[in-house]
């Protein structure tokens, strides 16, 4: 059952990616928003702040993977106006890595809620670190 739905997330995901002339796969941030359980657009930019800031820390550029744009959406109206977004690329080493690191913490990234805060993971690693040095034999304070 887990894996199906996991299975069904992915396909769902990969089904809104869209591609660039140049065969480069991306993805709208507003899109993604959705899929991934934020109601607010403002919270979903606190996470992908987060995202380029662990682009830029594993050496990748920020501009080639979050690419502000602007689009035109429907009102009520029937008028448009013009709203911000951004083109998301994957840099998979990066993901490996981050992935890799929350294995090694005992989270498996699948098991989390989709809208789970970022910040509660970094306090649960941040907690994790602390009993683990806590309980290291030989390790004085």
């Amino acid at each position: 059952m887990k894996n199906e739905l996991i299975q069904a997330l992915t396909e769902t995901f990969e089904g809104h990616a869209q591609e660039m002339e140049n065969g480069v796969e991306y993805w709208l941030a507003r899109d993604l928003q959705h899929l991934l359980g934020y109601t607010k657009w403002d919270n979903f930019l606190n996470v992908v702040s987060k995202a380029k800031t662990a682009c830029e820390i594993s050496g990748h550029d920020i501009a080639d993977h979050f690419a502000d744009i602007s689009k035109m959406v429907e009102l009520g109206s029937g008028s448009q106006r013009e709203i911000s977004d951004l083109m998301l690329t994957r840099y998979a080493t990066n993901n490996q890595a981050v992935r890799d690191t929350l294995l090694e913490r005992g989270i498996r990234p699948e098991s989390l809620p989709p809208a789970e805060d970022v910040k509660k993971v970094e306090r649960r690693l941040a907690s994790a670190e602390k009993k683990a040095l806590k309980h290291a034999p030989g390790l004085e304070e």
